[in-house]
C-alpha cells in the first residue's frame, strides 16, 4: 500500500482539518464495514481495503534546508540552520519528515502548534495524505453502537486490521529507529497505532476518558491523597475566578459546579476497579491538573508513563510518600529529589543505569518556590525540613532484609530518602522528553527505628497530606507560567524528532 491524496497545504490549520477529514472519513468506513460484518457476514470489500479505506492518515512536512550563497567554483558543502533557541519544533537536519496521525480531534491543537513554530523558522512544505498503516478495529468501537455478542475477536481480525504488537513500539523514543520504512524521518515519537494502543490502556488502567488528560500531571503512591485532591478540585468549582471548569472522575463521572452531592457521586464512583485511577481537574487547553493514584511500586510506575506519554503533556511530577535515611530527618519533612539512584531494575533492558537522569532545573526551581509560598517559611527556615539530595528506587519492599548489603549502597550513593517509584518516573519523564520532578513527604525511617504505628499514621496524614498536595498543584502553577521555557534541551537527543 502506497500512500493516498497527498494535498499540500499552506497553512497548519489547513493542515489539521484534512487530518480530521481523512481520519473521520476512515473511523466511519470502518465502522459502517463491521456493522454490515455483524447484520449479515457481509465481507469487507478487498480492493477498497487495498485502496486505503482503514488507513490513518499522515501528515508530512519537509524542509530542504538553506543554500549556502556560493559561485560555480564555490562546492556547497553543507546546509545552514537557523538559530532556533527551543527545544522542539526543529529539525535536526534536512529531509522529509512524516508519520501517521490518530485522533486529530485530540491532538489537533498541538499539531498546529509544533507546525507553526516550525513555519516561523524553516521554509517547509506540509503535506496531508493517507498513511499506509490501517486502523485497528478495537480503536473504533466507542460510540459506534455495534453488538460484539454475536462473534468472536478471531473472527473480526480475519477480515479487519486488529492491534498486532508487532508494530507498536518504542524503537524512535529509545532511538533505534531514525528513519521509517519508506526512507522519511520520524515526525514524532510516536505514530497512529502506538497512540492508539496507549489511549486504550489509559482508559482501562485509569477508569477515566484519555483525552481528560491534563497537560500537568501529579502522580502519588497514597490515595488519601486523592482525598485532598478532590477536595481542592470542588473548591476550585464553585470559585467564579477558578481557571477550572470540571472534575473527570472514574466511571465517566464529570462533576461541574452544578453537580449535587458530588463528594457522595465521586466515593460511589467505581474507582475501585482500575488498577490506577485518575481525577482530572479540567481546564482549557489541557492546561489543568491530572492526578493520578499509580498504586506502590515501579512496574506500575513504568507502566501508567508508557501510556501517559502519548498525551504529550508539560510535566509530570511524584508527590508521595518516602523512607527517610538520615538520622536528622523528621517524620513529616520533605525530600527533594536532585539525583536518582536506579535500583528498580524495569527500564534496564531499555535505559540502561549507567545513562545519568539529569534533574531539571526549571522544575526543582519551581518546586522549591513552591514550598517556600505554601509553608510561609523563608528558605533558611525551610532547610530544616527539606533536604535535598538522591532518592533510591528498589523493586524490592523488603529491602530491610537485606540491610548490609543496602547500606553499602545508600552510603555510596549519598541517598537521604527511598521509596518504590520517584526513579522510574523521573527516567521515563528522560526517556520520553516530558519534563519532571519529585517531591516526596518522609513517612517512616526504616534505618532510625522511626515506624508508622497507626495513631502515628493517622497524626502524620492529617498534617503533611494537605500542604503536600498544595505543594504540588502550586508548583504547577508555576511550570504553566513559564511556557515553553519548561522544555530543557537537556531531554533532547542530537537526532530528534521535530514534535515535541
Amino acid at each position: 500500500m502506497t500512500l493516498q491524496n497527498i494535498t499540500t497545504h499552506a497553512t497548519a490549520h489547513d493542515a489539521v482539518t484534512h487530518l480530521k477529514t481523512l481520519y473521520q472519513t476512515s473511523v466511519t468506513q470502518l465502522q459502517a464495514d463491521l456493522q454490515a460484518y455483524l447484520a449479515d457476514k457481509t465481507k469487507p470489500n478487498k480492493v477498497l481495503r487495498a485502496e486505503g479505506r482503514y488507513c490513518y492518515p499522515k501528515l508530512i512536512v519537509t524542509w530542504n534546508g538553506v543554500d549556502e550563497d556560493d559561485d560555480e567554483d564555490t562546492p556547497v558543502l553543507g546546509h545552514r540552520h537557523p538559530f532556533v533557541n527551543r527545544a522542539f519544533a526543529r529539525f535536526s537536519r534536512p529531509g522529509v519528515y512524516a508519520g501517521s496521525i490518530t485522533r486529530p480531534d485530540l491532538y489537533g491543537d498541538f499539531i498546529e502548534e509544533q507546525i507553526e513554530l516550525m513555519q516561523k523558522d524553516y521554509d517547509i512544505t506540509i503535506e496531508v495524505g493517507l498513511s499506509d498503516q490501517e486502523i485497528p478495529y478495537p480503536y473504533v468501537l466507542d460510540g459506534a453502537d455495534l453488538d460484539l455478542n454475536s462473534v468472536s475477536a478471531v473472527d473480526l481480525a480475519r477480515f479487519f486490521p486488529a492491534t498486532e504488537l508487532a508494530l507498536i513500539g518504542n524503537e524512535v523514543a529509545d532511538g533505534h529507529e531514525v528513519r521509517n520504512a519508506d526512507g522519511s524521518h520520524p515526525l514524532s515519537l510516536f505514530d497512529g497505532l502506538r497512540s492508539d494502543f496507549s489511549l486504550a490502556r489509559l482508559k482501562h488502567y485509569t477508569g477515566t476518558p484519555a483525552e481528560h488528560t491534563q497537560g500537568y500531571i501529579l502522580m502519588t503512591n497514597y490515595h488519601r491523597y486523592v482525598d485532598v485532591f478532590v477536595k481542592y478540585a470542588l473548591e476550585q468549582l464553585q470559585d467564579p475566578d477558578s481557571p477550572y471548569t470540571a472534575l473527570s472522575c472514574c466511571g465517566n463521572l464529570l462533576i461541574t459546579r452544578d453537580t449535587e452531592n458530588p463528594l457522595e457521586l465521586i466515593a460511589n464512583s467505581p474507582w475501585r476497579k482500575h488498577q490506577m485511577p485518575a481525577y482530572h481537574l479540567l481546564a482549557p487547553n489541557r492546561q489543568g491538573i491530572t492526578l493520578v493514584n499509580i498504586g506502590v511500586g515501579p512496574s506500575n510506575a513504568k507502566t501508567i508513563t508508557d501510556h501517559l506519554a502519548v498525551t504529550r503533556p508539560q510535566a509530570w511530577l511524584m508527590i508521595g510518600h518516602c523512607g527517610g535515611l538520615r538520622p536528622s530527618q523528621s517524620i513529616g519533612d520533605y525530600v527533594l529529589a536532585h539525583a536518582y539512584l536506579r535500583d528498580d531494575h524495569v527500564l534496564d533492558d531499555v535505559l540502561p543505569v549507567e545513562i545519568p537522569i539529569p534533574a531539571i532545573a526549571e522544575v526543582q526551581v519551581a518546586l522549591q518556590q513552591a514550598c517556600v509560598e505554601v509553608t510561609g517559611e523563608n528558605p533558611d527556615q525551610l532547610k530544616r525540613r527539606l533536604r535535598t539530595g538522591t532518592v533510591v528506587t528498589t523493586d524490592d519492599r523488603n529491602w530491610e532484609l537485606r540491610y548490609s548489603l543496602s547500606a553499602i549502597r545508600f552510603s555510596q550513593s549519598r541517598a537521604v530518602a527511598i521509596d518504590m517509584e520517584s526513579a522510574t518516573l523521573a527516567a521515563q519523564g528522560y526517556r520520553f522528553r516530558v519534563p519532571y520532578g519529585t517531591l516526596l513527604c518522609v513517612s517512616d525511617k526504616p534505618l532510625h527505628g522511626e515506624l508508622k504505628l497507626p495513631g502515628q499514621a493517622n497524626h502524620f496524614y492529617e498534617r503533611a497530606i494537605s500542604e503536600h498536595i498544595d505543594i504540588g498543584i502550586k508548583t504547577m502553577d508555576i511550570l504553566r507560567d513559564a511556557g515553553s521555557r519548561l522544555h530543557s534541551r537537556k531531554l533532547r537527543a542530537f537526532d530528534e524528532p521535530p514534535f515535541r
